[in-house]
């Protein structure tokens, strides 16, 4: 049985390089990254990526105890494509809708002040609601606050968080319990994942430098992306999804990167093409010296003749459950709109003599526009050996 195509229509999105998708966009081809920068916490300085875009649109009614920072990125994003969700309510009704989201911290910046409240005054603030901090909350939150009914979940796998968001809600479309799914990731800054990371000597107190031979660590980000996808046919598809799990280390990666390369070639398989036929691969690259060790390794071992590549942390942070969906939005944007660049690859320049060499694109460069479907790649990585990729066509 041929199962059905399913296709990514719009985009929401906000992070550090802006409030929207035309800011971001903007920022990116101009090599701006107004929220990258640094941070006082409980603990040190910390290098970050801060949403900085006022975040106005509050729940309200009955879901104003769900009030909170990672709620408000939420609703920031899915503001930007309501009308599409809308229409597509109007045309399938209400619990043909589902929402599937990715995230890793949740609310929890909201507890981490009600405690600090509760520390400082002898009890927990009156607005704040334990359900703002369960991680399972983000997506039936998003129903409720869109008016929609069908399935909604959220997925928590550390950094593939959203990117198995996709893999989910292609699996509702295609065995028809949705006629359309948001998709997308939401992560907040939070003092606990800044000092987990820094307890794992994993952060950098300056821009995170991918792939270089100085590259010393993460910068966490915080922001949201969420698509609208449906079997409606579009000018980009969701082509192939890989997902693997090696169960290597609670924390870190398998060098050998083998069920990262088992999630590539498992994407690749599934679309149906050759790494040949992949125009860009926005890379996972979190600049930790195992991550991108294992991550070069693997692409050298998939695209022997190479291919166009970037890490793009450093423009945003690591969006932690939100870096999926964020990045393959960037990756979304090469083939949704003409003109797009492919995203830059930021760093010092200074290569690792011990990884192979990878194309990093590091000057303007667009995606060939020769005829045929396109093909970009998105790969994301996570504790616990969860490995995700995916292809899009266009």
């Amino acid at each position: 049985m041929t199962l059905p195509s399913v296709y990514l229509h719009a985009l929401g999105m906000v992070n550090a390089l802006g409030g929207d998708v035309d800011s971001i966009a903007s920022a990116m081809t101009s090599a701006r990254s107004p929220g990258m920068g640094p941070m006082r916490t409980r603990r040190g300085d910390a290098f970050v990526g801060r949403v900085l875009t006022s975040l106005d649109v509050a729940p309200t009614g009955l879901l104003a105890r769900f009030d909170c920072r990672n709620n408000r990125l939420l609703l920031a994003a899915l503001e930007q494509i309501r009308a599409e969700i809308e229409a597509a309510r109007e045309r399938y009704g209400s619990a043909r809708i589902g929402v599937v989201l990715g995230t890793s911290t949740s609310g929890i910046s909201a507890a981490e002040e009600a405690f600090l409240h509760r520390a400082n005054k002898g009890c927990l603030p009156e607005s704040f609601d334990y359900r703002q901090m369960e991680i399972g909350t983000a997506a039936p939150f998003a129903a409720a606050a869109l008016g929609v009914q069908g399935p909604a979940f959220t997925i928590s796998t550390a950094c593939t968080s959203s990117a198995k968001a996709f893999a989910a809600a292609r699996r509702l479309l295609q065995l028809g319990l949705c006629d359309a799914v948001v998709v997308g990731g939401v992560d907040t800054l939070c003092e606990l994942t800044l000092q987990g990371f820094e307890s794992l000597e994993s952060t950098s107190i300056e821009r995170t430098n991918p792939m270089s031979r100085n590259r010393n660590g993460i910068n966490i980000g915080e922001g949201a992306a969420v698509f609208l996808m449906t079997r409606d046919e579009g000018a980009v598809r969701l082509a192939g999804v890989g997902e693997s799990s090696d169960a290597h280390h609670v924390s870190a990666p398998d060098p050998r990167g083998v069920g990262g390369e088992l999630a590539l070639r498992a994407a690749l398989a599934d679309a149906g093409v050759a790494p040949a036929d992949i125009g860009y691969v926005n890379l996972h690259a979190t600049a930790t010296r195992k991550n991108d060790e294992m991550e070069a390794h693997l692409m050298a071992r998939v695209f022997p003749q190479g291919v166009p590549t970037s890490g793009t942390k450093p423009m945003t942070g690591h969006l932690l459950g939100a870096a999926g969906a964020t990045e393959l939005g960037f990756a979304w944007l090469t083939l949704a709109c003409p003109g797009f660049p492919l995203p830059l690859h930021r760093w010092d320049g200074e290569a690792d003599a011990d990884l192979p060499t990878l194309d990093l694109v590091q000057e303007t460069r667009f995606l060939s526009r020769e005829a045929g479907t396109r093909h970009v790649m998105s790969n994301s990585f996570a504790f616990g050996g969860s490995n995700v990729s995916l292809i899009l066509a266009g």
